[in-house]
């Protein structure tokens, strides 16, 4: 309008007048507001505005009160606002346009602001605010200015809340026959949420919206977003996600029962695995299970029909990406975890994926440092104070750089006597010690003949300890490591000692083999480690298993361990394992035993004589089974 014009263009003047002028409360300061006054006069005139109105206006105001508006103003700006001093800005309904030095910001761009800002927002907003009814306001308060400021007021608090423009916009769906509509006239919260109810996503996210209905009582529409066609069902679990709610609380005393998960009408002929699904930083293992969890078949449960498992969190993990400036990750660097006291209670190494590493701690105070040795010649790092104090565990980026006149060396490259680490205190977390020396604070006759006559059997071993590794799952194949344990150590007079992993053993087992450790002269170790995150994850418990053969097997051990030999459980070892662990394998990382085939009978259940397998050899043989592992570290 004609009325709009003008104060733009009586804005333009009086902010042209005051360009390069600076404003101080002086003594000159009531000559300064003379002449403004004079000035805006003029300028009133010039575009046709009241002059007298402003006369009125500037005459009730002295120029300590000018300057103190102009304090609060420049408070509200540059405190408030956060707007550095002497940079040029336009806000408008709670927005805030800077305006970048070298940039111009004119009439017309003011009045395609203004435009906007009506067209796309406060025109709806004011008209939603002048169908309301003002209940319990004097109707001498709603004037054209009273509607004005309360639709500032709401456009403001709306910027606020701007909606990226990456999100969704669920209103467009056509959820028709669809969808599920739960209205709360009472509620402010609306939920829209689209779920295929045939994904994994799909299985958390439903009893979160669950929670979320009961808790908060939100209007929520939830559309259902199958897959059109299916060649198979995408989910082959039964899922229940366990969170805590007021349930949790009895109604009738003070106790509390605890978030459970608990799963109804469960299909007795089939064959089922129980496994939990917990936060990434957590290293959990059932405690309490009187049935294989890993073959569960309900059918034989008998007249009861129900199962009972007990988890318990064991550990958190402490993980992090190491780095190199300017370089590669230093893959193979060493780092070793613990107290003051004792610096190493835990260590591992660097992979050169993303420099990725791993450690399992428990809550308290630790000292993250370089071990000694090659990684602590080469590099440099001040030990790190590291406080877990939470279960979230830690995830840490270290930066390392290396020492003046390292530069060029490399880490991995040194003779055999550098790589090895040797540790006199080397158990870990799980120390067959601890359980050997409490069995005689415990005063059990039993355990103390079982330990005196272990240390005689261990005595009558001589030679190099051989270190075998192995995997199980289920109570019929750890049935099977018990064989392969003993027939192990019939056929050798050398120490031996057992590496197995902690993640998939039953309780009965972990209870058992301290016993069978006593009974039969042999040391043993439970080892973990948990799946990285960023590393494409196996849906599959057994193909999870089989990956831990190959996959972690430089970062599993500790660093003082030069060389292990994988055997099946299922194995029964007919011969010395001494000549296979003394075997030189030429400064290879890997041995690997070529499957056989001078057996044509078998030729039809030799997969890898065809298909990729075929392609994929080239003529080379097949390997499997025994996997002899020497591992250099730096």
């Amino acid at each position: 309008s004609s009325g709009k014009e003008k104060v733009l263009d009586f804005l333009y003047g009086l902010c042209k007048y005051y360009e390069g002028q600076h404003m101080v409360a002086s003594s000159a300061a009531g000559d300064t507001l003379s002449s403004i006054k004079d000035k805006v006069y003029s300028l009133a005139a010039e575009t046709a505005l009241p002059v007298d109105d402003y006369k009125a206006w500037l005459t009730s105001f002295s120029a300590d009160t000018i300057l103190k508006g102009i304090d609060k103003l420049s408070d509200f700006l540059f405190g408030q606002l956060g707007l550095e001093f002497g940079s040029n800005a336009v806000i408008t309904n709670g927005r805030i346009f800077v305006v970048d030095d070298g940039d111009s910001f004119l009439n017309e761009d003011l009045g395609l602001l203004e435009s906007m800002e009506y067209e796309l927002r406060t025109k709806y907003i004011h008209e939603i605010i002048e169908e309301v009814e003002w209940a319990g306001v004097d109707p001498d308060y709603l004037t054209s200015k009273f509607y004005s400021d309360i639709t500032m007021l709401v456009s403001s608090s709306m910027s606020i809340r701007e909606r990226p423009s990456e999100r969704a916009h669920f209103e467009i769906l056509n959820a028709e026959y669809s969808a599920i509509k739960l209205n709360s006239m009472n509620s402010s919260v609306h939920i829209d949420a689209v779920i295929d109810p045939l994904s994994p996503a799909g299985q958390k996210l439903s009893p979160l919206l669950r929670i979320l209905s009961q808790q908060i009582q939100p209007s929520m529409r939830i559309v259902l977003n199958p897959i059109s066609s299916l060649a198979d069902l995408p989910l082959k679990n039964y899922y229940r996600f366990v969170l805590p709610s007021m349930d949790d609380f009895s109604s009738t005393d003070f106790s509390v029962h605890g978030p459970k998960a608990f799963f109804s009408n469960m299909p007795l002929s089939k064959t089922l695995t129980m496994n939990i699904d917990v936060p990434e930083p957590w290293l959990v293992e059932p405690v309490v299970a009187i049935h294989d969890l890993d073959n569960i078949l309900l059918e034989n449960l008998g007249d009861v029909r129900t199962l009972q498992a007990v988890y318990e969190l064991e550990a958190l993990l402490l993980t992090g990406h190491c780095m190199e400036k300017d370089r590669e990750p230093p893959r193979g660097l060493q780092f070793i975890l613990g107290t003051k006291q004792r610096p190493h209670l835990v260590d591992t190494l660097v992979m050169s994926n993303l420099g990725y590493w791993q450690m399992k701690v428990s809550p308290g105070v630790w000292y993250l440092q370089l071990a000694p040795g090659r990684s602590a010649d080469l590099y440099e790092l001040p030990s790190k104070l590291i406080a877990i104090d939470s279960l979230r565990g830690k995830l840490l980026h270290i930066e390392v750089q290396k020492k003046k006149g390292k530069e060029h060396e490399d880490l991995l490259n040194a003779d055999d006597d550098n790589h090895v680490q040797e540790k006199t205190d080397n158990k870990g977390w799980n120390t067959n010690l601890l359980k050997w020396a409490s069995s005689f604070i415990s005063g059990d006759a039993s355990l103390k003949k079982k330990a005196e006559k272990n240390t005689d059997l261990k005595d009558a071993r001589q030679g190099e300890t051989i270190n075998i590794f192995s995997v199980a799952s289920g109570h019929l194949y750890e049935r099977f490591l018990k064989i392969m344990i003993l027939s192990v150590l019939k056929k050798t007079e050398r120490p031996v000692k057992f590496w197995f992993i902690k993640n998939y053993l039953s309780p009965q087992f972990k209870d058992v083999i301290p016993h069978m450790a006593l009974e039969y002269g042999f040391e043993y170790e439970l080892i973990t480690y948990k799946w990285p995150t960023w590393l494409h994850k196996q849906k599959e418990k057994q193909r999870i298993i089989w990956a831990y053969k190959i996959l972690f097997l430089d970062v599993i051990f500790p660093l003082s361990l030069r060389k292990v030999i994988f055997v099946d459980a299922d194995q029964i070892v007919r011969t010395d394992m001494g000549e296979l662990y003394d075997m030189d394998l030429k400064g290879r990382p890997l041995a690997y035993t070529p499957f056989c085939d001078n057996n044509k009978e078998m030729d039809g259940y030799r997969f890898w004589k065809q298909g990729f397998w075929k392609d994929h050899l080239r003529g080379r043989p097949y390997h499997i089974r025994l996997v002899t592992c020497c591992v250099k570290y730096a």
